[in-house]
């Protein structure tokens, strides 16, 4: 089993990965399907027109999520790692006020939002809670090609039978051959011993299968750059976020709080949990007004890795990038475990995981900077995510503001707390990690659906909206 750091990590917009990243890929590939050669083309037959539905928690939540507008996006030709979110409405009321989109390569379509972009919330697609469906239609209303994408978390897009291949081949060695093929925690374990080297270490090694030292680190900074200038935007903005529920930004004002305190030397016991809240607050602040944010695993838990980087290089004075790297590898081999074993996605099994996994992944990369060993880093993940475990993705009015913000700051005290926990320990415990990840699963499968990120339970219903 291999998937890459930069399947996990990967840079994108806000509000969610599942629900805007995802969509908007699916649109790019959609519009790729058209050009090539790949299905079965009529004779005299030419694209006139686009439509789509979305299903699921896609139709459910989508407005608050910015489905619509991702799509509209993806089907003008923009790439959620490369749009310009200064850029976005400008496209969008171009589209809305002309009827038709023009992506790069292609002739003009017909697409009229209003009719042709429809949220089904009666009939869910059977593969996934996050399904669309695209359609391409002659001059005539004739259909030409269609589609079905599922939005499996973390910005991750498949096809219906491409989801079923994944299912089917789920304990089949497949893809890229690497030297660490661990898939469970005991085996990366295992694979740790024999070798010696450390979960980083067999991490790179995996990852330099198929790319060089230099592109890989270069890759690594890359993201961690992306990461930081999410959070120091997040300081620096004030007001209210869009979406209708007039939360207002509090980054900002915690954040020149603590300056103040910090200058004047005041003794705060808090003061360690505090800076860590309020830089992943600043992410997440980003993430819900839609800007520029890294999946980790996911949008809506954003903030809480790159909060416990910045904590690193806060408060531990032998911090370096090197040290980031390494913590980014770490996370990015247990969120790979628990991706390949359960899922990230809160459209399946509810926020442990999505913040849940952030919080594992956030303690392991955080136990690996502060020199503890495999086993240390393994506790770290697991304690991290047992006690996230049974938690709801219950969005009120499907932003991901509340509760989402501050559920990414305890997840990082959580992660922080996990490392310390461990690294006190020698790494021998009770509950195994691989354990922890299956009854995340098993929970999530048996949880309600109105938990599961359609806004239908919990919060959701009893929190007025105002």
């Amino acid at each position: 089993m291999f998937l890459s750091v930069f399947d996990v990590f990967k840079i994108g917009i806000g509000p969610s990965s599942s629900h805007t990243m995802g969509p908007m890929s699916a649109a790019n590939r959609f519009l790729d399907l058209i050009l090539s050669d790949d299905w079965p083309r009529p004779s005299h037959a030419a694209v006139a027109a686009i439509k789509v539905s979305l299903h699921g928690s896609l139709a459910h939540t989508g407005i608050g999520h910015g489905t619509g507008r991702a799509v509209i996006l993806g089907l003008v030709g923009e790439r959620p790692d490369l749009v310009d979110p200064d850029r976005m409405d400008t496209l969008i009321d171009e589209v809305e006020r002309s009827g038709r989109i023009t992506p790069p390569g292609h002739p003009s379509y017909e697409f009229q939002p209003k009719t042709d972009l429809v949220f089904d919330k009666k009939v869910p697609l059977p593969g996934h809670a996050n399904g669309m469906s695209f359609s391409a239609l002659d001059r005539d209303g004739r259909l030409l090609l269609k589609r079905i994408y599922y939005s499996i978390g973390g910005g991750f897009v498949v096809t219906d039978t491409e989801l079923e291949a994944m299912r089917a081949s789920k304990n089949k060695a497949a893809g890229v051959k690497v030297p660490f093929p661990f898939s469970s925690a005991q085996e990366m374990l295992d694979m740790a011993a024999r070798s010696g080297m450390t979960i980083a270490q067999m991490k790179r090694a995996n990852e330099e299968a198929t790319m060089s030292p230099d592109e890989l680190n270069a890759g690594l900074d890359r993201i961690w750059g992306a990461m930081s200038n999410c959070i120091d935007r997040g300081l620096s903005q004030e007001g209210i976020m869009p979406g209708g529920l007039k939360v207002r930004r509090r980054a900002r004002s915690i954040h020149d709080k603590l300056q103040e305190e910090w200058r004047s030397n005041k003794t705060n016991p808090l003061l360690a949990n505090d800076w860590l809240s309020v830089y992943a607050m600043a992410v997440n602040e980003e993430n819900a007004a839609g800007g520029r944010v890294v999946t980790s695993p996911t949008n809506g838990a954003a903030g809480v890795v790159p909060a416990t980087i910045r904590y690193y290089m806060h408060f531990h004075d032998d911090a370096d990038q090197e040290g980031i790297r390494d913590y980014l590898l770490t996370a990015a081999a247990i969120g790979g475990i628990i991706k390949h074993n359960a899922s990230i996605s809160g459209a399946e099994v509810g926020c442990q995981g999505e913040v849940g996994s952030a919080s594992a992944m956030a303690a392991a990369g955080l136990a690996a900077v502060m020199g503890g060993t495999p086993e240390q880093i393994e506790n770290a993940a697991e304690i991290a995510l047992e006690h996230h475990l049974g938690m709801t993705c219950d969005p009120v009015a499907g932003l991901v503001q509340v509760p989402c913000i501050e559920r990414n700051a305890l997840g990082a005290v959580k992660a922080v707390t996990a490392a310390s926990l461990a690294l006190k320990g020698d790494g021998k415990h009770f509950v195994p990690l691989d354990a922890c990840i299956e009854t995340m699963r098993q929970t999530g499968v048996d949880m309600n659906e109105k938990y599961k990120e359609t806004s239908t339970g919990g919060l959701a219903v009893n929190v007025v909206e105002c």
